[in-house]
């Protein structure tokens, strides 16, 4: 269990490195006469994050250096640098706490994640909702609510339903920094059961199964896409928002089955 770490051991600890990301991001806010842009984008949201950024390529000939991690960890990121086009976390919540700092020119929803609980192929446990995860004996994954918003989701959730922490923490066996970290416990067969996205439940189908969560004891994220106030290049990140959310790249977000109409 990761019960240690902050976002900021976790930004410290990789200092340097591109966390998650395609390409270490040295050479962008200058340095370099080729343009580009650094997009800090949460793991979650990386499937159709891949497509968007290498149509944007394509279409301006410009390319994106994406810095894949938990979005506090991001965050923590973009406090620490100072530097930096493009924010997309996997929560609202994320987006809202770098405005108040005065770190974002403006924002726009893109998609949204519904939470629901992965379990092991065929359903062995039986588990059929939250109430279940806290059966004795059962192994249980969630997102670390210090780094990734699919935990700090997870622990809202749990309060919503009156279910008390210290209960869950009884068969709580792992933390992980990504949602995806979540999906590939299921895949190893190491835990019962994870709450994740939907849209990267779907990625596990050969070895899991989706529980849903009822709609009302559920909590829903929404996903926004953020200009950074230390950007060098607004109008490319400007024209790279414009395509998320154009009919062009909604396309790509319900080609990866992330839902991009606000859910009931």
């Amino acid at each position: 269990m990761l019960c240690g770490f902050t976002a900021v051991a976790v930004v410290l600890a990789y200092a340097g490195i591109a966390g998650c990301g395609k390409t270490e991001p040295e050479s962008a806010g200058g340095g370099s006469q080729t343009k580009e842009l650094l997009l800090y984008c949460g793991a979650g949201i990386r499937p159709p994050v891949d497509e968007l950024v290498e149509t944007f390529r394509q279409q301006y000939g410009i390319n994106i250096i994406i810095d894949y991690a938990g979005s506090e960890v991001l965050l923590s990121k973009i406090k620490l640098t100072r530097r930096g086009d493009l924010y997309m976390p996997g929560d609202k919540y994320y987006a809202e706490q770098a405005a108040r700092e005065g770190m974002i020119l403006s924002q726009r929803s893109v998609c949204y994640f519904v939470p629901t609980i992965l379990v092991q192929k065929g359903n062995p446990k039986k588990i059929q909702g939250l109430w279940d995860l806290l059966r004795p004996g059962l192994k249980l994954g969630l997102g670390d609510a210090n780094i990734c918003a699919v935990g700090r989701q997870a622990r809202q959730i749990f309060a919503k339903n009156k279910i008390a922490w210290e209960d869950v923490e009884k068969n709580l066996v792992f933390q992980s920094l990504t949602v995806n970290g979540l999906g590939m416990q299921i895949q190893a067969g190491s835990l019962d059961a994870v709450i994740v996205w939907d849209a990267i439940a779907q990625y596990y189908n050969e070895h899991g199964e989706q529980v849903a969560i009822a709609a009302q004891n559920n909590v829903i994220s929404t996903v926004d896409i953020c200009i950074l106030a230390f950007t060098q290049q607004r109008l490319l990140a400007e024209n790279f928002v414009q395509l998320a959310v154009s009919e062009r790249g909604q396309a790509i977000f319900k080609k990866h089955r992330y839902t991009i109409e606000p859910p009931n």
